[in-house]
């Protein structure tokens, strides 16, 4: 007996945000990220992308690099991807694909969830 009935590929997910998004957002909710590849006006239905590789903000500055292939996590309140998950109030956001420099005001990610 089947329980599960295929929706769709899962590459993106249905979204109707409370206020405006911009594309390139980045929306958290709960454990789940996704990023908006368009527009989304407030209380109209649209998509995010929860696969796929993005430029993402990061904090530049002495310090601030970040190799490839690590653990990155989105901080909410300052907008930026980091290393440091910070006790779970930073919410995973992917593996980066490419090394960002101090300098670098972003990083380039795989988005997993």
């Amino acid at each position: 007996m089947a329980t599960a009935t295929f929706v769709h590929d899962g590459k993106s997910i249905d979204y109707t945000p409370g206020a405006d998004v911009s594309a390139g957002d980045v929306v958290v909710q709960g454990d789940l990220i996704g990023i908006a590849k368009l527009d989304i006006a407030s209380g109209v239905l649209g998509a995010l992308a929860v696969t796929g590789v993005f430029d993402v903000p990061k904090t530049a500055g002495v310090g601030e690099a970040i190799a490839a292939g690590v653990k990155v996590y989105w901080d909410v309140a300052d907008g930026v991807a980091k290393e440091d998950a910070e006790a779970g109030a930073n919410k995973y956001l992917g593996k980066t694909v490419a090394a960002a420099g101090d300098d670098d005001t972003t990083v380039r990610v795989r988005l997993e969830q």
